[in-house]
């Protein structure tokens, strides 16, 4: 019977975690499609960098609360650090809701404020998510392969959160605002209340951290292992490269002047967003499908072989010139509808079955053999993940100094590092620390 009670349990934990899963990837991508209203208003000039200042922010706050929400949960266990989380999340979207009223710089500095307490919440949920599916899967390849169909409920809030308003504000103009997207607002808000009554009544025990407590204090840290330490870095511009590449392709197809394809696509902010939208589907679909065959296929094969093929993808994406279309399926939230874009959009979509696999797959290899520091390593990958914030941010200011497609030379040369990591880099050299 307490094998029954503990099975059930680590089920509901599971679901639990999956929802959770879906929720950051909701709050997260709304920075990008948002970002394209802001940029359109008179005082931002079109300014690209300037545009994803607010995903900038979202990310930014990972580096301040990394290390913060590891501590939080060695402290207070998953289910407190999460309802924490999930009440500030509620308070960040209020505050995106209420940049709407004041009018120009104001109103995008109350913006870019509520993106940077969204960060906040997505990074202590993060930190929950990832080492508790890993754990109740009990590490390696199982453990992977619960993160993987994490991902997927992940990928399927991604796929809609720019579908949704990408359709609300169809074609941007400067009057344009944040009012014309309170419906995903009220979704995000609703979403934020209903996970934290839910998850207050849900029994989540914690799964064994070993004797570690807030006040441990280890000979090591997870500095001391080396395919951590590279780990971590590759989580820097893994998540750089996941955020990038969909976010400066819905600016790519989103502006109508010579610089972008906007111009040869009617809708283009639309049509943008179902783009990126379908990159995330991609996410969704590449997830689902390693989740069934991560438990035969190590994580480090198929990070090789990813990051191989994006590698090749994202090289022809930047050598295409925008006059050569092609139409592509895209996904509207509802059904498919073929769209006429450049060639190299269709490429960078298929990036999205790449990179689908690269954040478990990274940090099951970094985690494996850590051990009583596995929690501790969990809030460096937290932090790191502002990557998200600084590499998009300066892959638009190369897009705004040259071209757009120049500037994908940023997630570029992060995929090069994947692979060596993936290769070499990931390798545990470092078996004699007691862990």
């Amino acid at each position: 019977m307490a094998d029954t009670n503990r099975k059930n349990g680590s089920v509901v934990a599971i679901i639990t975690m999956m929802f959770i899963y879906a929720m950051i990837s909701f709050v997260t991508n709304l920075a990008a499609p948002v970002g394209v209203i802001w940029k359109n208003q008179p005082e931002l000039m079109g300014s690209n960098f300037l545009g994803m200042m607010g995903n900038m922010m979202n990310f930014l706050a990972y580096l301040f609360m990394g290390i913060p929400a590891g501590k939080m949960l060695v402290k207070f266990g998953y289910k407190k650090t999460a309802m924490v989380a999930i009440a500030v999340g509620f308070v960040g979207v209020l505050i995106q809701f209420l940049s709407g009223f004041p009018s120009g710089i104001t109103g995008f500095v109350v913006y870019l404020l509520g993106a940077f307490i969204c960060g906040f919440s997505v990074c202590m949920l993060n930190t929950v998510v990832n080492p508790m599916l890993n754990l109740l899967g009990g590490g390696g390849n199982r453990g992977n392969q619960l993160n993987l169909i994490g991902g997927t409920f992940n990928s399927l809030a991604g796929t809609l959160t720019p579908m949704l308003v990408g359709a609300l504000i169809g074609t941007v103009t400067k009057d344009t605002s944040m009012s014309d997207i309170n419906l995903v607002l009220f979704i995000a808000m609703a979403v934020f209340a209903c996970a934290f009554v839910i998850l207050s009544f849900i029994p989540i025990a914690d799964p064994e951290m070993g004797k570690a407590t807030v006040n441990t204090v280890f000979e090591h840290s997870p500095w001391a292992f080396r395919h951590c330490t590279l780990g971590v870095i590759g989580i820097f511009v893994y998540v750089g490269v996941e955020i990038g590449v969909p976010g400066t392709l819905n600016f790519y197809i989103s502006d109508v002047s010579d610089k972008g394809a906007g111009g040869l696509i009617a809708n283009a902010a639309a049509v943008g967003g179902f783009v990126a939208g379908t990159y995330w589907l991609l996410m969704l679909v590449g997830r689902f499908v390693a989740g069934f065959i991560a438990d035969k296929v190590s994580s480090r094969v198929m990070m090789i072989a990813v990051s191989s093929v994006a590698i090749i993808l994202m090289v022809i994406a930047m050598l295409s010139s925008k006059t050569i279309t092609t139409t592509m399926p895209v996904f509207t939230g509802t059904s498919f509808t073929m769209v006429t874009v450049p060639i190299s959009a269709l490429l960078l979509v298929l990036c999205g079955l790449c990179t689908s696999i690269m954040w478990a797959s990274i940090f099951n290899l970094a985690t494996e053999g850590l051990g009583k520091y596995t929690a501790a390593a969990s809030g460096l990958f937290m932090m790191m993940v502002v990557g998200g914030g600084i590499l998009p941010l300066l892959q638009n200011f190369i897009a705004d100094k040259t071209g757009y497609m120049i500037s994908y030379i940023v997630p570029l040369l992060a995929l090069i590092y994947l692979l060596y990591y993936a290769l070499l880099g990931c390798k545990n050299v470092n078996k004699d620390i007691p862990v």
